[in-house]
């Protein structure tokens, strides 16, 4: 009675690994995940910056919140699975299934320098001070905060003669773009400043300035009333945004306004870069990588016919020389890469985890750990029949030594996944996290499929009778 509430649990474990496979892929299909490919796979960019060699050695403090930075407004596009790590004082980013490359080239590595200074003089007409009187364009590493400068705006079309910077956008809590102003169709970023002395008090102190038209801020334009008042430019990372007149001497925290020439993306951006702030270092590209999405299709190709090609290999080696055994080798297998689809589509749905060609890689590589498990079990089935054992004895009597050396070395290849998950970046993790999902998987097949499939095979009259059906050399029968 035991023998037969053991296969019959045995059996019972089997059908449900069976409808837990079948019935997990039925239900990715009918739901509709797939995969989320990485940038090998898909196309994209990748990008590896470096610190501006004038900007001297930047902190490891400074590195690790540009990360964070960069990491945000990344996300904040919508990228998914992007990869964004250290490699010593430079900073690698790699963006799967991106297209418009400048467009994320500019907002990744962006410096998001906001500067709030007066307006002095349009240049080249106006009486110019003479701080501005050479009408030189400041390049924008020397627009310093404490400085008289000389800057164009972001078409390059008109020059301004600017003063001191009268706040920074440190000041500035969160930002969002949106359409506004008399024309519908105009974009405008709308920020929104800290409260008290560290926010929109020093806004509107910079405000009154230009509203009462003070040396500060002097009188460039005139309101309504033919009163002369001053304006305000608003300058990011050297370029003038926007110079508009200032006709309040005080404002709201929320009721700040940045026009200009913006379209949707472009507003949007530039809320982005504001919302998450600047960047602790100017960084420079070093290495720009594009990958197509054609070429991301060939690798995966190439990568699903290896695939194929090792497992038809195996497939015909079991088959050949373990005949009924082999098919349960095979169906572990199939069943194995049936809840390995179901798994990866579901993490890449709802995680964003992108299988790049390092997991596939991974993949490949633990068929060969699956099939040798099969292996061990039943070389040493062949073992115990061959000391004169019954078929169904011998099943039973070498999953108890197999599934021991299973056991270790499935373990030793986690613990080599985990070392190199944890203690690596970029494509060996996507390595060592599939090589270790597909070992865990095969721990799970090994026990509840493996064992009870072969058990019933060998129970049957026709193998009892005819042993070598299971791969069984000559012997007691």
């Amino acid at each position: 009675m035991a023998d037969e509430s053991g296969t019959s649990r045995g059996v019972l474990s089997a059908v449900l690994v069976t409808v837990a496979a079948i019935g997990g892929f039925i239900y990715t299909l009918a739901v509709g995940n797939e995969p989320l490919l990485g940038i090998d796979l898909q196309g994209g960019i990748s990008v590896l910056y470096q610190p501006a060699e004038d900007a001297g050695e930047p902190t490891e403090e400074a590195l690790d919140q540009a990360v964070d930075i960069i990491r945000n407004r990344v996300d904040a596009i919508g990228v998914a699975e992007p990869e964004i790590a250290r490699q010593g004082s430079n900073i690698s980013v790699s963006l799967p299934g991106v297209e418009d490359r400048e467009r994320v080239l500019n907002l990744v590595g962006q410096t998001a320098e906001l500067r709030f200074r007066p307006v002095l003089a349009d240049l080249p007409s106006g009486v110019l001070p003479a701080e501005c009187q050479s009408g030189e364009v400041t390049p924008p590493e020397e627009d310093e905060n404490d400085a008289i400068v000389v800057l164009a705006d972001t078409d390059g079309l008109r020059r301004y003669c600017l003063g001191t910077t009268l706040l920074t956008g440190t000041a500035v809590e969160t930002a969002s773009a949106g359409l506004g102003g008399q024309l519908v169709s105009a974009w405008q970023v709308l920020p929104v400043f800290k409260g008290g002395a560290e926010g929109i008090d020093l806004f509107n102190a910079a405000a009154a300035e230009c509203f009462n038209a003070t040396a500060v801020c002097p009188p460039t334009t005139s309101d309504n009333s033919g009163r002369g008042i001053g304006r305000l430019a608003i300058v990011l990372d050297g370029e003038v945004i926007s110079a508009p007149a200032i006709n309040a001497p005080s404002f709201g925290a929320d009721q700040i306004v940045i026009s200009g020439a913006f379209e949707e993306e472009t507003a949007n951006d530039l809320a982005t870069a504001l919302r998450f702030g600047s960047l602790p270092v100017q960084l420079e590209a070093q290495d720009t990588r594009t990958v197509s999405a054609a070429v991301g299709t060939d690798v995966l190709r190439a990568g699903v016919t290896a695939g194929l090609v090792g497992l038809g290999l195996v497939s015909i080696y079991l088959l050949a020389y373990y005949r009924l055994a082999g098919v349960v080798a095979l169906l572990g297998l199939v069943f194995s890469g049936l809840l390995l689809w179901t798994i990866i589509a579901f993490i890449g749905e709802t995680q964003g985890l992108a299988l790049t060609l390092s997991g596939v890689v991974g993949l490949i590589v633990a068929i060969g750990v699956s099939a040798d498990s099969n292996i061990v079990y039943f070389e040493n089935v062949k073992d115990a029949y061959a000391e004169g054992r019954r078929v169904p004895t011998a099943v039973e009597r070498a999953y108890e030594s197999a599934i021991s050396t299973i056991f270790k070395a499935d373990f030793v290849s986690l613990i080599a996944a985990a070392l190199l998950y944890f203690l690596t970046v970029g494509a060996v993790r996507g390595f060592a996290l599939y090589l270790g999902l597909a070992t865990i998987l095969d721990l799970v097949i090994s026990v509840a499929f493996m064992r009870p499939a072969l058990a019933w095979i060998a129970g049957r009259p026709a193998v009892q009778e005819k042993p070598s059906l299971i791969g069984m050399p000559g012997g007691a029968s």
